[in-house]
Protein backbone atom coordinates (compact mmCIF):
# COMPACT_ATOMS: atom_id res chain seq x y z
CA UNK A 1 0.00 0.00 0.00
CA UNK A 2 11.87 0.64 -1.41
CA UNK A 3 10.22 -1.90 -3.32
CA UNK A 4 11.23 -5.02 -1.11
CA UNK A 5 8.40 -4.11 1.69
CA UNK A 6 6.36 -3.64 -1.20
CA UNK A 7 7.27 -6.18 -4.04
CA UNK A 8 5.63 -9.55 -4.56
CA UNK A 9 7.87 -11.64 -6.67
CA UNK A 10 6.76 -14.89 -8.24
CA UNK A 11 3.47 -13.39 -9.72
CA UNK A 12 4.22 -13.51 -13.35
CA UNK A 13 5.12 -10.08 -14.01
CA UNK A 14 8.10 -8.56 -15.06
CA UNK A 15 9.97 -6.45 -11.85
CA UNK A 16 9.84 -2.87 -13.81
CA UNK A 17 6.65 -1.66 -16.28
CA UNK A 18 6.24 1.90 -17.69
CA UNK A 19 2.82 3.37 -17.60
CA UNK A 20 1.73 2.23 -21.60
CA UNK A 21 3.00 -1.08 -20.99
CA UNK A 22 1.26 -1.13 -17.88
CA UNK A 23 -2.04 0.14 -19.10
CA UNK A 24 -2.02 -3.16 -22.01
CA UNK A 25 -2.64 -5.29 -18.44
CA UNK A 26 -5.81 -6.45 -17.70
CA UNK A 27 -8.20 -4.33 -15.94
CA UNK A 28 -7.95 -6.20 -13.06
CA UNK A 29 -4.50 -7.00 -12.52
CA UNK A 30 -3.18 -2.79 -13.63
CA UNK A 31 -6.03 -2.06 -10.49
CA UNK A 32 -3.62 -3.79 -8.06
CA UNK A 33 -0.45 -2.50 -9.34
CA UNK A 34 1.31 1.14 -8.61
CA UNK A 35 4.77 2.17 -9.77
CA UNK A 36 7.88 3.58 -8.62
CA UNK A 37 10.41 4.29 -11.17
CA UNK A 38 8.58 1.96 -13.34
CA UNK A 39 9.17 -0.82 -10.59
CA UNK A 40 5.74 -2.43 -9.63
CA UNK A 41 4.59 -2.16 -6.48
CA UNK A 42 1.42 -4.44 -5.69
CA UNK A 43 -1.16 -2.94 -3.82
CA UNK A 44 -3.69 -5.24 -3.19
CA UNK A 45 -7.49 -4.53 -2.41
CA UNK A 46 -8.20 -5.14 0.88
CA UNK A 47 -11.53 -6.99 2.29
CA UNK A 48 -14.80 -5.32 1.98
CA UNK A 49 -14.51 -2.76 4.98
CA UNK A 50 -11.33 -1.57 3.48
CA UNK A 51 -13.44 0.02 0.39
CA UNK A 52 -16.32 0.82 2.75
CA UNK A 53 -14.39 2.96 4.91
CA UNK A 54 -12.63 4.52 2.27
CA UNK A 55 -16.04 5.56 0.22
CA UNK A 56 -17.55 7.00 4.01
CA UNK A 57 -14.46 9.09 4.74
CA UNK A 58 -14.54 10.10 0.69
CA UNK A 59 -18.38 11.09 1.60
CA UNK A 60 -17.98 13.04 4.61
CA UNK A 61 -14.82 15.28 3.38
CA UNK A 62 -17.25 16.07 -0.05
CA UNK A 63 -19.40 17.32 2.61
CA UNK A 64 -16.71 19.66 4.18
CA UNK A 65 -15.61 20.58 0.87
CA UNK A 66 -19.34 21.89 -0.64
CA UNK A 67 -19.55 23.55 2.04
CA UNK A 68 -15.71 25.25 1.49
CA UNK A 69 -16.94 26.30 -2.08
CA UNK A 70 -20.25 27.54 -0.92
CA UNK A 71 -17.88 30.35 1.09
CA UNK A 72 -19.37 28.14 4.55
CA UNK A 73 -16.19 28.16 5.98
CA UNK A 74 -15.10 30.84 8.71
CA UNK A 75 -12.87 32.50 6.39
CA UNK A 76 -15.87 32.65 4.05
CA UNK A 77 -12.89 32.32 0.99
CA UNK A 78 -14.31 30.13 -1.63
CA UNK A 79 -12.20 27.73 -3.19
CA UNK A 80 -12.40 24.94 -5.52
CA UNK A 81 -11.84 21.21 -4.43
CA UNK A 82 -12.46 17.77 -5.33
CA UNK A 83 -12.97 14.68 -3.21
CA UNK A 84 -11.88 11.42 -4.93
CA UNK A 85 -11.45 7.59 -3.73
CA UNK A 86 -8.64 5.21 -4.98
CA UNK A 87 -7.09 8.11 -7.66
CA UNK A 88 -4.07 7.61 -9.16
CA UNK A 89 -1.56 10.40 -8.20
CA UNK A 90 1.41 10.64 -10.51
CA UNK A 91 4.82 11.90 -9.12
CA UNK A 92 6.45 12.14 -12.48
CA UNK A 93 5.34 13.41 -16.08
CA UNK A 94 5.84 9.90 -17.57
CA UNK A 95 3.93 8.65 -15.10
CA UNK A 96 6.68 6.27 -14.09
CA UNK A 97 6.54 7.09 -10.42
CA UNK A 98 2.69 7.13 -8.39
CA UNK A 99 0.42 5.65 -6.17
CA UNK A 100 -2.99 4.94 -5.34
CA UNK A 101 -4.30 6.37 -1.77
CA UNK A 102 -7.80 5.11 -0.66
CA UNK A 103 -8.86 8.75 -1.05
CA UNK A 104 -7.94 12.35 -1.27
CA UNK A 105 -8.68 15.93 -2.21
CA UNK A 106 -7.09 17.68 -4.84
CA UNK A 107 -7.79 21.08 -6.37
CA UNK A 108 -10.46 21.38 -9.01
CA UNK A 109 -9.19 19.71 -12.42
CA UNK A 110 -10.91 19.60 -15.55
CA UNK A 111 -13.20 16.41 -16.18
CA UNK A 112 -10.69 13.90 -17.32
CA UNK A 113 -7.68 15.48 -16.15
CA UNK A 114 -4.36 13.44 -14.88
CA UNK A 115 -3.73 14.07 -11.08
CA UNK A 116 -0.45 15.18 -10.17
CA UNK A 117 0.89 15.24 -6.80
CA UNK A 118 1.13 19.04 -6.78
CA UNK A 119 -2.81 19.19 -7.44
CA UNK A 120 -3.20 16.94 -4.36
CA UNK A 121 -3.86 18.71 -0.82
CA UNK A 122 -4.60 15.50 1.43
CA UNK A 123 -3.61 12.02 0.50
CA UNK A 124 -5.53 9.47 2.97
CA UNK A 125 -5.23 5.64 3.67
CA UNK A 126 -7.32 2.94 5.22
CA UNK A 127 -5.15 0.43 7.07
CA UNK A 128 -5.44 -2.93 7.44
CA UNK A 129 -3.55 -5.92 8.18
CA UNK A 130 -1.11 -5.48 5.08
CA UNK A 131 0.07 -2.35 6.14
CA UNK A 132 3.12 -3.03 8.01
CA UNK A 133 4.84 -0.30 9.70
CA UNK A 134 7.92 -0.42 6.93
CA UNK A 135 5.17 -0.61 4.74
CA UNK A 136 3.69 2.85 5.66
CA UNK A 137 6.57 4.64 6.30
CA UNK A 138 7.76 3.56 2.68
CA UNK A 139 4.68 5.43 1.16
CA UNK A 140 4.41 7.87 3.63
CA UNK A 141 7.59 9.13 2.46
CA UNK A 142 6.72 9.84 -1.36
CA UNK A 143 3.30 11.27 -0.40
CA UNK A 144 6.33 14.03 1.28
CA UNK A 145 8.42 14.10 -1.06
CA UNK A 146 6.03 14.52 -3.36
CA UNK A 147 4.89 17.93 -1.49
CA UNK A 148 1.59 16.97 -0.23
CA UNK A 149 0.38 19.44 2.44
CA UNK A 150 -2.07 16.72 4.65
CA UNK A 151 -2.09 13.16 5.07
CA UNK A 152 -4.85 11.41 6.41
CA UNK A 153 -4.69 7.33 7.82
CA UNK A 154 -7.85 5.89 8.59
CA UNK A 155 -7.00 2.34 11.29
CA UNK A 156 -9.03 -0.53 11.37
CA UNK A 157 -9.50 -3.11 13.82
CA UNK A 158 -8.35 -5.88 11.28
CA UNK A 159 -8.76 -8.78 14.68
CA UNK A 160 -12.41 -8.52 15.31
CA UNK A 161 -14.73 -5.92 14.61
CA UNK A 162 -12.97 -3.80 11.07
CA UNK A 163 -14.75 -0.97 12.93
CA UNK A 164 -12.35 2.23 12.67
CA UNK A 165 -10.37 2.38 15.76
CA UNK A 166 -8.79 5.92 15.06
CA UNK A 167 -8.01 8.35 12.76
CA UNK A 168 -5.13 10.17 12.59
CA UNK A 169 -3.70 14.16 10.54
CA UNK A 170 -0.11 14.47 9.54
CA UNK A 171 1.06 18.11 8.42
CA UNK A 172 3.69 17.96 5.75
CA UNK A 173 6.95 19.62 7.32
CA UNK A 174 10.08 20.91 5.37
CA UNK A 175 13.92 20.83 7.17
CA UNK A 176 15.98 24.11 6.25
CA UNK A 177 18.48 24.38 4.00
CA UNK A 178 20.57 25.79 6.00
CA UNK A 179 22.73 25.12 8.80
CA UNK A 180 23.25 21.73 8.47
CA UNK A 181 25.88 19.42 7.97
CA UNK A 182 25.07 16.82 5.87
CA UNK A 183 21.85 16.92 3.63
CA UNK A 184 18.79 15.23 4.79
CA UNK A 185 17.57 11.91 3.43
CA UNK A 186 14.38 13.01 3.23
CA UNK A 187 13.63 17.19 3.49
CA UNK A 188 10.42 17.06 4.07
CA UNK A 189 8.44 14.60 6.52
CA UNK A 190 5.05 14.22 8.12
CA UNK A 191 4.03 15.44 11.94
CA UNK A 192 1.17 14.15 13.41
CA UNK A 193 -1.10 17.41 14.60
CA UNK A 194 -4.75 15.22 15.29
CA UNK A 195 -6.06 12.26 16.37
CA UNK A 196 -9.88 10.60 16.96
CA UNK A 197 -10.88 7.69 18.37
CA UNK A 198 -14.85 6.88 18.27
CA UNK A 199 -15.02 7.50 22.22
CA UNK A 200 -14.76 11.17 21.18
CA UNK A 201 -16.81 13.88 19.74
CA UNK A 202 -15.77 13.60 16.21
CA UNK A 203 -12.79 14.99 13.54
CA UNK A 204 -13.15 18.45 13.47
CA UNK A 205 -9.91 19.86 11.70
CA UNK A 206 -9.41 23.30 10.12
CA UNK A 207 -7.53 22.47 6.96
CA UNK A 208 -7.33 22.15 4.21
CA UNK A 209 -11.04 23.72 4.56
CA UNK A 210 -13.08 23.71 7.69
CA UNK A 211 -14.34 20.01 8.48
CA UNK A 212 -16.44 18.22 11.20
CA UNK A 213 -17.10 15.25 10.90
CA UNK A 214 -19.04 13.09 13.12
CA UNK A 215 -18.60 9.22 14.01
CA UNK A 216 -22.58 8.50 12.42
CA UNK A 217 -21.11 10.11 9.25
CA UNK A 218 -18.43 7.15 9.48
CA UNK A 219 -20.29 3.91 11.19
CA UNK A 220 -21.40 1.30 9.22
Amino acid sequence: MSADPLNAPGDGLPEFLSWDELQRLPDDIAAEIELWDRRVIWNRRGPVEHQRFARRMCNALEVGARQAMRGDGPDGEQRCWQVEVETNVFFTPDKSSFLTPDFLIRRCLPRGADTYASDVVLAGEVLSGSDTPKRRDWKTSRYADGGIPWYWEVELDSHETWDITAVRAYELVTVPDSGLAVKPLHPAYYIAVGKWEPAGLGIVFPEPFSLDISWDDLAF
